[in-house]
């Protein structure tokens, strides 16, 4: 479908020279941007443009939010928390709130996981944690946002009935680039939730990093699906674009959930897309929406696609070859691959792969991945490692041993990074900081390694699971699972759980689309059957229903809440027939 004519969207190119996020503070940088004609460009569903929002429309309307946070009392280093619903409302509040020195706190949008009671559960415990002054939310979800606030004791309050109070006049807040930015939540953390407080400093090193890695050039265009509540998509696709001033297409997250081409549609379609992130399972459910099509050629134009970011999760390079398989006949290229590594401790990005390498992988024994001796009796078993890049700029990376010693190129160890991007703090949570931050080097709590200066991940170390003294990785288990057939991606959570005699014991739950007994007392029997092969032992293996397993915002399987929902009773397998 083309686009409304009445409708131009921002341009690509425009006359006001690209700074690399070289400003003080972030509301300096949106100055910037707004000088020149570049902006934000928001799709429905089917790809077509409603809104054209150039950035000088968005400093606009930020100052005008700015003023009436502070016609509302707001001070410098009070908190907001802002739903993050892709759109104009929360970008300008976001930016308002920056403004006006406050510090917004972007929260998530409800998911189909879990329900209203979860959702409110969900938001006010974060509300706790960040304890804000006022939440603002878009109107459909009144009910649950206005009940979370009222939960914590907070203003709640509609993006639309907040346009229209009045402004406050004179002069806003000069912040210092050391002041906090905002706080960010990292994924998954609802129960104990971890606000991250990022400096202006920090995220604008981070950012600056993201353009001269990146190797932007005048021409480039970003597409984005990428929830804004996470770092991905609030860090990589909002806020770098403004620093970067780089014009951005969005597609709402759960318009992609219904439509994924749309996605790739978008991207062909919109005046030469060169730059768009997706973690995996963006890039796998693509390539299988296309697999039972044909002519490809005929409605996707992938060719001007330069960088194709893959991040947030383990990067498969079986599923990224599918997705080349998938489109290469519409002009998609393999070296457009750009793995990267990152977290919202260190702002987002802490690796990325130079343009035009793509992907690049290595073959490790899986016991040296665990630190396990081998089986001599047992044929090597090997996973592919995907190479997630070099530092960004200013980033230092170390591997370290269990006693905190630096080890050398193919030693596996824990991930540390030292720079200006890493985090201030965690919100109010001093213990917490002390833990992983130590001298300025961040704990990222993820086990890699070097080699050449490229730095390869292997796997959450909290996430390790350990029966009678060995090691095993939960992507091994659920890897070896998704090689029997009609499982996807994401259908299969490994953990560990303790046994009546105090014995810890590998769980399985595995999404189960088949409804005759015999057929899964079949498949139960095989899932059995490969885990035994990978770990040596028997295990639990529960067959769950379709999409019970939870994820994270950033849409990562959730391993630690699949195991507390399923300990809990809220995660309820199907009986088997005896």
């Amino acid at each position: 479908m083309e686009n409304d004519a009445a409708l131009m969207p921002t341009p690509n190119r425009c006359a006001l020279p690209r700074r690399f996020s070289d400003f003080a503070t972030f509301g300096d940088a949106l100055d910037y941007a707004a000088q020149g004609s570049r902006g934000l460009n928001f799709h429905d569903a089917r790809g077509k443009l409603t809104r054209v929002y150039p950035y000088a429309e968005l400093r606009e309307d930020a100052l005008a939010m700015a003023r009436r946070l502070v016609a509302k009392g707001v001070k410098p280093g009070e908190r907001i928390a802002l739903v993050a619903q892709t759109g104009t409302e929360f970008a300008a509040m976001f930016c308002g709130a920056v403004y006006a020195g406050a510090w917004p706190v972007p929260l998530p949008l409800p998911t189909s996981f879990g329900g209203k009671d979860s959702y409110i559960d969900q938001l006010a415990v974060q509300l706790a944690s960040s304890d804000p002054l006022m939440l603002l939310y878009p109107a459909e979800i009144a009910g649950m946002a206005a009940a979370a606030a009222e939960r914590q004791g907070c203003e709640g309050m509609s993006y639309e009935d907040f346009a229209v109070l009045p402004l406050a006049t004179g002069s806003l807040p000069n912040p210092d680039p050391d002041d906090i930015c905002y706080l960010q939540y990292s994924s998954g953390s609802t129960r104990f939730p971890h606000g991250v407080a990022v400096t202006h400093r920090s995220l604008l090193n981070n950012l600056r990093g993201h353009g001269v890695g990146m190797q932007l050039v005048l021409d480039d265009r970003c597409v984005s699906w990428l929830p804004w509540y996470h770092d991905m998509g609030l860090v990589g696709c909002l806020l770098s674009p403004i620093a970067n001033q780089v014009s951005t297409d969005y597609l709402r997250t759960e318009d992609f959930a219904r439509r994924p081409l749309a996605w790739l549609d978008m991207i062909s379609r919109n005046q030469g897309t060169t730059l768009s992130y997706s973690p995996t399972f963006g890039y796998d459910i693509c390539a299988r929406r296309i697999s039972s099509q044909s002519h490809v050629d005929e409605r996707f134009d992938l060719s001007r696609w330069r960088l194709a970011g893959n991040g947030a999760d383990m990067i498969r390079p079986d599923v990224m070859q599918n997705f080349v398989n998938a489109f290469a006949d519409a002009g998609f290229k393999a070296n457009a691959f750009c793995p990267s590594y990152g977290l919202a401790e260190a702002t987002l990005a802490v690796t990325l792969m130079p343009p035009g390498e793509g992907i690049r992988v290595e073959l490790v024994e899986e016991e040296r991945l665990s630190g396990s001796l081998r089986d001599l009796s047992r044929p090597a078993r090997y996973r592919a490692i995907v190479n997630c890049g070099k530092p960004v700029l200013d980033m230092e990376v170390e591997i370290r041993g269990e006693e905190g010693n630096p080890r050398g190129d193919h030693q596996i160890g824990k991930v540390w990074c030292k720079g200006p991007s890493v985090m201030h703090s965690y919100y109010r949570d001093e213990e917490a900081t002390k833990a992983c931050l130590v001298d300025g080097w961040l704990d990222t709590g993820d086990m890699g390694y070097m080699a050449d200066g490229y730095l390869f991940i292997v796997g959450r170390a909290k996430d390790m699971i350990i029966i009678n003294g060995k090691n095993h990785w939960p992507q091994d288990i659920e890897w070896a699972v998704e090689q029997l057939p009609g499982f996807h991606q994401g259908d299969i959570a490994a953990f560990s759980v303790e046994t009546e005699n105090g014995e810890e014991v590998p769980a399985v739950l595995v999404h189960c689309r088949v409804s005759d007994p015999d057929e899964r007392r079949k498949l139960h029997n095989e899932i059995r059957e490969k885990v035994r092969s990978i770990t040596g032992m028997n295990c639990v293996v529960e067959l769950v229903p379709p999409r019970t397993l939870p994820r994270t915002s950033s849409g990562k399987l959730s391993r630690a809440k699949a195991k507390k929902l399923y300990l809990s009773g809220e995660i309820e397998p199907f009986k088997l027939a005896a």
